[in-house]
């Protein structure tokens, strides 16, 4: 691996500003998602949405067309398939377990009829740092605001749904509009996340952030707030650490990522082993 010096550094952070400030907007955005992901149980759709995503981007790809367009048509079929037809637990992974072979083989289809430059082909598996020009940057903001605008309008009917469907049927609420809605929207997450982080990694913007807050904590307002951070963490942090060296994004976003995940896991081991022997220090005091 080969480092750049201070000055060079200083400049790529001037060429790759505009990815920066995606990364850091999906970071927010994939850490908010996730809390829901995580309390639905939907881990493995993400993964079924974002092999759907990356053929139709590679599709956009093979024909000249946006990319970013063609993966979010991608995800938001993959997301309507998903929530029209996997309302129950076993039929959404059955689902997801066919959608994601297909969409795989239609992308490395689409990506080994693509004439052009092989840095486009692996970018798309992998992410792109200096691949977010101020068009596409605006297309991302403008899709993550929607998202985030949207989760805040049924935040506490989607909380409610996803912690206690059944009851919460009982009151009223309507769950399967609700799930829909919400697929749609975690379509939209993954599309635009693709773009800095890639199809086979966005696991680590749109889940791991969140598994990591809900290790921590079980508060319902600082859960959302860890979930972000750490999100804003490893997809920024991935991207200063990748300028200086030679590899591509993912495995830095991926590893941040991960270490926070095993940094809050020890501290809720540590909790958990110290529980007892207050409680038991207590009994002996008394």
């Amino acid at each position: 691996m080969t480092f750049v010096d201070g000055g060079t550094y200083v400049q790529l952070l001037e060429l790759v500003q505009n990815s920066i400030i995606a990364a850091g907007v999906l970071g927010i955005v994939g850490g908010l998602i996730g809390v829901f992901v995580m309390q639905r149980d939907m881990a493995f759709a993400v993964h079924g949405i974002s092999e759907l995503s990356f053929a139709g981007a590679a599709a956009a790809l093979l024909l000249g067309l946006n990319i970013v367009a063609g993966s979010i048509v991608g995800s938001l079929i993959a997301a309507g398939i998903i929530g029209v037809l996997g309302a129950r637990a076993r039929d959404r992974n059955s689902i997801i377990g066919v959608l994601m072979p297909f969409g795989l083989g239609l992308g490395i289809l689409f990506l080994a009829l693509y004439p052009g430059r092989s840095g486009n082909k692996f970018g798309l598996l992998t992410g792109q740092i200096i691949s977010v020009d101020l068009p596409q940057l605006g297309l991302l903001m403008g899709i993550s605001a929607l998202v985030l605008i949207a989760l805040l309008v049924i935040w506490r009917p989607l909380t409610f749904d996803s912690l206690d469907p059944e009851v919460a049927s009982a009151r009223g609420v309507p769950g399967r509009a609700l799930s829909i809605v919400f697929m749609i929207l975690l379509g939209l997450a993954v599309a635009v996340s693709i773009q800095v982080i890639g199809a086979l990694l966005v696991l680590a913007l749109l889940v791991t952030p969140a598994a990591a807050a809900l290790r921590v904590s079980a508060s319902p307002v600082l859960v959302p707030v860890l979930s972000m951070v750490f999100g804003l963490v490893s997809a920024v942090g991935g991207i200063l650490l990748a300028l200086g060296g030679s590899l591509p994004i993912s495995p830095y976003i991926t590893t941040i990522s991960f270490a926070i995940y095993l940094v809050c896991r020890i501290i809720e081991w540590r909790r958990s082993a110290g529980a007892p022997r207050r409680v038991g220090s207590a009994r002996l005091s008394a």
